[in-house]
């Protein structure tokens, strides 16, 4: 068995893994009768851990093709959304209930699979150099989510999580949030594209020899 197959079932695994993951929770609130299909898929968790998933998909069926450019910024975007995904709920949401109530759903979602996105990023960086112009490109996606999620929620009185619900300070207090989490998720895309230049300048130059 060559490393690209490793590589394939891997990622193949932990895809599936996120998916019964997401689909065991939503059937376990649903059996409840709490759930709401349109809150839980606004969660930035889930949104992101499906992102993943097709990443992680769509890397299984092209290991036998050299990786393309534009599937290596989707995936440092998923590297990104995921690792962001891990530091707010330990920084900010590990004791609040935000519809990962299963104990295992919760570890895979919000803590297995930063590190599983991570590691795919640093086994198989990308073939080509990234720019960081390319990195500042993942921010696209959760500028969408915040300003969805604001107009959203001021409609229907529903939020995903507390720190954006302005009950609990004010806009001002939801604002300097999310300016600190979009500092962090540039300083995150940053890293991911310094990590990967420096891992696949390693690769580059030991397939060279």
């Amino acid at each position: 068995m060559n490393r690209a197959s490793v590589v394939a079932g891997c990622r193949v695994f932990f895809a599936g893994l996120t998916v019964v993951a997401i689909v065991v929770q939503l059937a376990s609130l649903a059996a409840k009768g709490t759930l709401n299909p349109v809150n839980y898929f606004g969660y930035f968790t889930i949104d992101s851990n499906l992102i993943a998933t097709g990443v992680l998909i769509a890397g299984a069926l092209n290991r036998k093709r050299t990786s393309t450019p534009r599937l290596d910024v989707v995936r440092g975007g998923a590297v990104v959304y995921m690792s962001i995904t891990g530091i707010v709920f330990t920084l900010l949401l590990s004791n609040t209930d935000v519809d990962t109530a299963i104990p295992w759903v919760n570890s895979v979602v919000h803590e297995l699979m930063p590190l599983v996105m991570l590691a795919d990023w640093l086994t198989t960086p990308p073939a080509a150099r990234l720019r960081l112009r390319q990195g500042l490109s993942w921010l696209s996606f959760p500028l969408v989510w915040i300003v969805y999620t604001i107009i959203r929620g001021a409609i229907v009185n529903q939020y995903p999580y507390p720190f954006l619900n302005p009950a609990n300070g004010g806009y001002a207090s939801v604002a300097v949030y999310c300016v600190a989490i979009l500092v962090a998720m540039v300083v995150v895309s940053s890293l991911v594209v310094v990590l990967a230049n420096a891992a696949g300048g390693g690769r580059r130059r030991a397939d060279a020899t």
